[in-house]
């Protein structure tokens, strides 16, 4: 069999640079496209060490861009789209709804558009766990009911999952999809060549922890310690990325192989075990040996209390499975931070 041809939207971001790493580990040809509008090229070069591949194709391409888009198709042999291209912060994305759904959706609707007018395509999409909302029950099955988002950000994910399920149930087969649903990747590859790498003030959790304690930071505000959880702080589904991105490996390879049981599926993409915010803190201080700062902040707004996945679709119809463990995930995390610093 040939090998097969994988487009990986926004590629050149912290889980698509990932995911690159892991397609090409599996045999598949890959070509990242970004318009680099959310990072630099210091993920994109790291793939390339890990990989070897110095001649890894890389388009320059805003998705929103309908003949753009279109070209980037025409130019490769594309057999499945992975579709990370998105604004993704949930705060500016209450500040500023027009941009995010004028960037999220339109993007995505130019991938679908070209890839009915070019005979069909394999398209995964790259959702998320924010869909499910503060669920009544944890963990949650593929079959929680969704809830309305508490953000613009987290209401583009619900779009474009029906769009896409729309979209494959007009076309008769000749697009399939598969949305994965992430729960909170974090972590680095155990190269530390690649990882998270937030412009300004991140947003998520870890990058704080690290940029804390190599001193980027002053303080990690911990948000809320009044939760009614064991120790009064939220828990989550923490999933390693190395874990996250073989998942999508999983499913790639579902699509091409003409194995999935609907032209449109959804799987759970998490670790089925919650970890609170304090266990996570008090984690990378033992693994790493280094004390941070931290200090109890009044709870932010939109933060759900708990939710965690059951991944049990997943390993039973992909046969994937999470697989790091939380120590392995925080000590690459650390060494990726300290790797930035070039200690």
């Amino acid at each position: 069999m040939s090998k097969k041809t994988v487009l990986v939207s926004g590629g050149a971001g912290f889980i698509g640079s990932h995911v690159t790493v892991e397609l090409i580990a599996a045999g598949y040809d890959v070509v990242v496209a970004d318009n680099f509008s959310n990072c630099d090229h210091t993920c994109f070069e790291g793939v390339k060490k890990i990989t070897g591949r110095e001649d890894l194709p890389l388009e320059v391409v805003d998705f929103c861009d309908a003949a753009a888009t279109d070209a980037l198709f025409a130019k490769y042999p594309i057999d499945a789209v992975i579709h990370f291209a998105a604004f993704k912060a949930v705060g500016e994305s209450v500040a500023e709804p027009v941009k995010y759904y004028k960037n999220n959706l339109t993007s995505f609707l130019n991938v679908l558009e070209t890839a009915q007018k070019r005979g069909g395509c394999n398209v995964l999409f790259s959702s998320s766990a924010t869909v499910y909302g503060e669920p009544e029950k944890v963990p949650v099955t593929e079959q929680t009911p969704r809830q309305p988002a508490t953000s613009p950000y987290g209401n583009t994910k619900t779009m474009c999952e029906d769009i896409l399920r729309d979209t494959v149930k007009a076309n008769g087969g000749k697009i399939k999809g598969i949305l994965l649903r992430y729960f909170n990747p974090i972590g680095a590859h155990p190269s530390a060549l690649i990882g998270e790498l937030p412009r300004g003030v991140p947003n998520n959790l870890v990058p704080y922890i690290t940029q804390t304690a190599i001193g980027k930071r002053e303080c990690l505000n911990i948000f809320g310690n009044d939760y009614p959880t064991p120790d009064g702080t939220c828990q989550r589904d923490f999933i390693d990325i190395v874990d996250l991105a073989k998942a999508h490996v999983y499913a790639v390879t579902r699509m091409v192989e003409g194995k999935m049981k609907q032209d449109c599926e959804v799987f759970n993409v998490g670790t089925g075990r919650p970890l609170s915010v304090m266990e996570l803190v008090n984690a990378f201080e033992k693994v790493n040996g280094v004390k941070l700062n931290y200090k109890f902040a009044p709870r932010r707004a939109g933060d759900i209390t708990a939710i965690w996945a059951d991944p049990t679709l997943a390993e039973t119809e992909m046969g994937w499975k999470a697989t790091r463990t939380i120590e392995e995930t925080l000590k690459a995390a650390w060494a990726w931070e300290c790797h930035l610093a070039g200690k």
